[in-house]
């Protein structure tokens, strides 16, 4: 049956609108425009332009920002479901499960037309926020807060979860983080989704096959292997020890190399701004002069003495934005999710637009 690619890695499985990535020269764009211009929009702009495939006018964006909050809030019934689904280790295993409930209060489930998977879309985007932060109250056992409908997407989630109003840098710096993790062409948990979606299986179950495939460490959980790494080392004068010790027992390294990027992920130079920003408004740097105290030495060791091309990933600097933002590494999977639900939708819906199921084959040795 031909040469096997080994975890598909170069094989190019379908054609899609939707984004662009040069991995050779660093470029990532959402239907073309590169993502360095898009982080400087609202989140609601860029959801609007993956879901619709257009950026939108102003009172476009006014609408589509209307209907998200509107949609904000949970059915009442959901209350007794958040409480009643406890997790340990990772939050995303309690967020399935709510958005597979979720599911059986909307009428329009299983309607497959395109109005009606636009409105379950709209529904998603809203409510996942809403979802993350009361699961997160409900663990540290406090109760849950509703939306404050005079915040923007990004905002309105540090409210939920923290109980106060973000400061403005906050509120961008949990922005630029939904715009940045919404999209990445066929990752593990895109592809897992579109094959669902191929089936012709409804949203929210395809939307589920995504959650479920992001919770690997090698995939979206990564995110927290870096947080709990940074806590690991403490300390920018453990840096150097910490990264030997790890190459000496030849252990991966968490939030470094990535298997599309051959230099420095754009969506890292973003997070590593913002992430020197934030630090400053702290005034606590130690989680930032960490970061790239890991990111020297590592340029050292892989770059310049072995000639290897490994660069911070997605999951480097937006761990150290999650450190200063507050967000529990259990939760993080669960808030990457928050962004990438707008990606994910937009496969699913350029999935049923021009749909054969997918089914490849396999060697049989």
């Amino acid at each position: 049956m031909g040469d096997i690619k080994k975890g598909l890695e170069g094989v190019v499985a379908l054609d899609t609108s939707i984004s662009f990535i040069d991995g050779l020269q660093g470029i990532l764009k959402y239907r073309g425009i590169e993502v360095e211009h898009l982080a400087e929009m609202s989140y609601d702009a860029v959801s609007y332009l993956l879901i619709n495939g257009i950026l939108p006018d102003e009172q476009e964006l006014t609408d589509y920002s209307s209907r998200l909050k509107n949609e904000r809030f949970l059915h009442h019934n959901m209350a007794d479901v958040l409480k009643i689904c406890e997790f340990g280790i990772e939050s995303l295993d309690l967020l399935r499960t709510a958005i597979s409930c979720s599911a059986h209060f909307d009428t329009e489930k299983d309607i497959h037309s395109p109005e009606a998977n636009i409105n379950k879309a709209i529904r998603l985007v809203a409510k996942f926020p809403t979802m993350v932060a009361a699961l997160e109250r409900n663990r540290i056992g406090v109760e849950p807060i509703g939306p404050n409908n005079d915040l923007s997407h990004g905002a309105n989630f540090l409210y939920m979860l923290t109980g106060r109003i973000p400061t403005d840098l906050e509120a961008e710096a949990i922005e630029k983080d939904f715009i940045l993790s919404a999209e990445h062409e066929l990752n593990p948990s895109t592809f897992s989704l579109r094959i669902a979606a191929s089936t012709l299986s409804d949203l929210y179950s395809a939307i589920i096959c995504g959650l479920c495939t992001l919770k690997g460490p090698l995939h979206g959980g990564a995110r927290k292997g870096v947080m709990d790494m940074l806590d690991e080392v403490i300390s920018p004068d453990n840096a150097e020890n910490y990264i030997q010790d790890k190459i000496s027992k030849k252990e991966k390294i968490m939030g470094f190399g990535h298997r599309v990027y051959k230099t420095y992920d754009p969506r890292a130079q973003v997070y590593k701004d913002i992430a020197r920003r934030i630090s400053l408004e702290n005034g606590d740097t130690v989680w930032y002069d960490m970061a790239e105290k890991l990111e020297h030495i590592m340029y050292h060791e892989f770059i310049e003495l072995r000639g290897k091309p490994i660069y911070p990933n997605v999951d480097f600097y937006s761990a150290v934005v999650y450190k200063y933002l507050d967000i529990p590494s259990e939760l993080a999977t669960s808030v990457f999710a928050i962004g990438r639900v707008s990606g994910w939708i937009a496969h699913c819906l350029e999935q049923y637009s021009d749909n054969r199921v997918i089914r490849p084959r396999a060697n049989f040795v």
